[in-house]
Order: C-alpha cells, then structure tokens, then sequence
C-alpha cells in the first residue's frame, strides 16, 4: 500500500515537470535552464553538478534530451515511479498542445499574427539556450584543458562535421585518459567542480 508521503512526492515531480513542459518552447535544450531553476534552485533535489551530468548522459543516449533528462531526474528522486511521473509530466503538455496545432494549423498559419508570435518566440528559445550553455559553462569548464576540449568539440561539430555522439564518447575517452594518466590534475578539476556549487 503506498504512503501518502510517496503519493504526494510522485504527484510533486509530475506538476513540477508537467510546468516545464507547458512552457518549453523549442525543444529538449531550452528546457534546460527550466529544469535547473525547479529541481536545483527551488526543490533542491538534486545538486547542480548532478544535473550537468545528467544532462551530459541524456545527450549521449538515443532519444530527445527533454524527455531522457526528466526521466532520469524522476528516477534520482523516486526510483522507477519517478521516473514515470516526471516523464509523463514532461510528455503530457506537448502530446496535447502538438495534436491540437495538427489539427486547426493549416487554418491559421499564414495569419500575420500568429507568424510574429512565432518569430518572437524562436527568439526567446535562443536566448534560452544561450542561457544554459553559459550555465553549463560555468560548471563543467573550469580550467585550460577543459576549456580546449571544449574548444575542440565545437571545431569537430561546426567545421569538420562530425557526429555530436561522436564528440561525446571522445569526451568521455579524454577524461578517462586524464584520469589515468594523472589522477592528481583529475582530482582538481572535479574537486573546482563541487567548489563552484558551494558558491550557489
């Protein structure tokens, strides 16, 4: 029999993730900083070093990076149970709003007004984004080598075309081989990590 405490928790992941993803607006990556603001700063679930890792593994595995970030999150606080709820909260609003906008869009989409509210809020879904990758910054780039892994990866993506999964698993080989090879300069990095999070 379940608790009402456990109730409760589940019915609070899924109205926490079922706001994000009514105001969402140009997919998995502008949900980030909507994320980081309700789980990090206002429920403090979890702590803002986990969550770029968790954004980092829901990058690297297939799927939509909104829906495998909640699921993990949901999973972080509540086990499997967590898991639904936050997915089914994050799925919810966009399975609706998508199948509605299917439905009556060729009606309206050549309407002036509905193409400038369209153009402003492409807008601000780039500056979401910016948002987060300056957030992101923050925590993961915290000296010289992991500024120029970084560097690397945007040349590997924008100018040699290569595929972002790629990048990611060479990443990751980078990090095991600093970690290997020099264990002291590995320890420092992440221990700069979780002092940038103190700082918050």
């Amino acid at each position: 029999m379940k608790s009402k405490s456990d109730i409760r928790t589940l019915a609070e992941i899924f109205c926490v993730f079922f706001k994000i993803g009514c105001f969402t607006f140009g997919g998995g990556y502008a949900m980030i900083p909507l994320i980081e603001r309700e789980i990090v700063n206002n429920k403090k679930w979890i702590k803002e070093e986990e969550i770029v890792d968790i954004f980092a593994v829901s990058q690297a595995v297939p799927g939509a990076i909104a829906i495998n970030s909640s699921t993990f999150v949901g999973y972080k606080i509540a086990g499997y149970k967590g898991s639904l709820a936050a997915t089914m909260g994050v799925v919810l609003p966009s399975f609706g709003i998508i199948t509605i906008i299917a439905a009556f869009l060729s009606a309206f989409q050549e309407n002036p007004v509905v193409q400038a509210a369209f153009m402003g809020i492409r807008s601000a879904v780039v500056a979401l984004i910016l948002v987060a990758v300056i957030r992101m910054t923050q925590t993961s780039v915290k000296d010289i080598l992991t500024a120029l892994i970084a560097f690397l990866t945007v040349i590997l993506i924008l100018v040699l075309n290569i595929h972002p999964v790629i990048t990611i698993v060479l990443g990751g080989l980078v990090g095991v081989v600093i970690f290997a090879f020099f264990p002291e300069k590995s320890k420092r990095i992440m221990k700069g990590a979780n002092e940038n999070h103190d700082i918050y």
